[in-house]
């Protein structure tokens, strides 16, 4: 008899864990921005142009190579770091010269910043140099609004015209 009454037991001990931890489960509440910020978020990768850096061989060097290697121009393997500006309503947020990434300086440059904003509208302006000569190649102004709790992104494609605002 004894057995028959522990039964029922296990299972009203067992339901009130499961009980206890379901109504736990969304303690204590946890928010990933403040209340009333949203995210906005710089990210890309890009390469810059290699044959930037590019010049014209001389005679000699020519001569000192067999025939099947000689090329008008020489052209380094590694890129050149591109140099990115950032600005939120006219303020600069974030400026750098990015180095390209791989063991031989190869690779693409990689850009990841973060920015934690109230809501609202703001004047958004990205510029970037993939040349040497630090021109500014790709540039481009946009007002966005940023929402309570959400996230933009501003990417960049070449093939898409430059920065993409997502």
């Amino acid at each position: 008899m004894k057995e028959a009454l522990k039964m029922p037991l296990r299972f009203a001990v067992l339901a009130l864990i499961f009980m206890g931890v379901a109504a736990l489960s969304n303690r204590p509440l946890y928010r990933s921005l403040p209340e009333g910020t949203g995210m906005l978020t710089l990210s890309f990768s890009h390469g810059a142009d290699r044959r930037a850096a590019c010049r014209k061989a001389t005679p000699e060097e020519l001569a000192k190579l067999p025939p099947n290697m000689r090329r008008p121009e020489i052209c380094p393997r590694d890129r050149p770091p591109i140099r990115v500006e950032f600005d939120i309503d006219g303020k600069r947020m974030f400026e750098a010269e990015v180095p390209p990434s791989g063991i031989a300086s190869d690779g693409p440059s990689r850009v990841h910043q973060r920015f934690v904003l109230p809501a609202g509208e703001y004047e958004i302006a990205v510029r970037m140099s993939e040349r040497p000569d630090g021109d500014f190649t790709w540039h481009e102004e946009r007002t966005i609004r940023i929402d309570p709790s959400n996230s933009r992104v501003i990417d960049f494609r070449a093939n898409a015209g430059g920065f993409v605002f997502h």
